[in-house]
């Protein structure tokens, strides 16, 4: 195990590290490294407990604050595109995380983001999380499953309801649940805020009894990877600062697309770009 530094959290972020098989090599993925780095974008002290290998470098995150669970192999997804669509494999899977592995000096965490990928954040973890954090969820882990040739399958989420009453925002995406619309609402009534990001068409906000739509720029598309998690961690802190799901959801849109004009962990938002969102949407434009 590895801990890099002890102080105090403002957003934590729980889940794997991934290796990403892209043509001509491999890229660092997952929600681990999409949210922490944008958390930490946005000034907040971050921290991720995850797992993978000792030997895995992880020259990107090298400002934030994290615990390895060492594991014989990190997470590896790769993406095939076939005439039916993208086919997802999962080649090897790192460590299950628990509530064990969260270092006593990370527990205190103002926000705690919970993004598993893999099924591999243990959903009883949600019982020994604090009273007094902000949980946010982005369950798109929960929701896969995959034989032994590795590839991924939709299943509806196994264990719901303990996680969506607990947590303070959900978000997901309309392919997670693979357009069930059924099933969004019954998610929706379950937790206090509810987003679906719908890529290009932007997203939905599900709050007290209320729905908005934020309308997503047109831009220049590069690269998708990521986005949802650069919005997820967006929403989420922005929503622990101003307790307002509107403006949240707007800021988190803005950013997410421009994140798609460039590739990979290039889609981080710059400090420029996050203080343009800041001040359009105090503009209310």
């Amino acid at each position: 195990m590895q801990i890099s530094d002890i102080q105090p959290l403002d957003y934590l972020v729980i889940g794997h590290i991934t290796q990403d098989l892209v043509k001509g090599g491999v890229m660092l993925g997952g929600t681990a490294s999409y949210s922490t780095m944008t958390a930490h974008a946005l000034g907040l002290r971050t921290g991720l407990v995850t797992s993978c290998p000792k030997w895995l470098s992880l020259p990107e995150i090298a400002p934030i604050k994290t615990y390895r669970k060492y594991s014989q192999h990190a997470t590896t997804f790769e993406n095939i595109e076939t005439d039916h669509g993208r086919q997802q494999v999962v080649h090897h899977c790192a460590a299950v995380i628990g509530a064990e592995d969260i270092p006593e000096e990370f527990i205190n965490a103002a926000i705690i983001h919970l993004g598993p990928v893999a099924n591999e954040v243990n959903p009883i973890i949600i019982n020994n999380l604090p009273a007094a954090s902000f949980i946010g969820l982005t369950p798109q882990g929960w929701m896969r499953i995959w034989g032994n040739d590795g590839h991924v399958q939709y299943r509806r989420w196994q264990t719901p309801d303990a996680l969506l009453e607990r947590a303070d925002a959900v978000v997901i995406s309309v392919e997670d649940v693979q357009g069930d619309e059924d099933l969004i609402s019954e998610y929706a009534q379950k937790t206090r805020v509810l987003v679906v990001t719908e890529g290009f068409d932007g997203a939905r906000v599900y709050w007290n009894g209320d729905i908005r739509h934020v309308s997503a720029p047109r831009v220049n598309v590069v690269d998708q990877t990521g986005a949802g998690d650069i919005f997820a961690a967006v929403f989420l802190a922005r929503l622990h600062a101003t307790q307002d799901p509107w403006t949240a959801a707007e800021q988190a849109v803005k950013l997410a697309s421009q994140s798609v004009t460039r590739m990979g962990l290039a889609g981080i938002p710059t400090p420029e770009e996050i203080q343009d969102a800041s001040i359009e949407i105090l503009k209310g434009s």
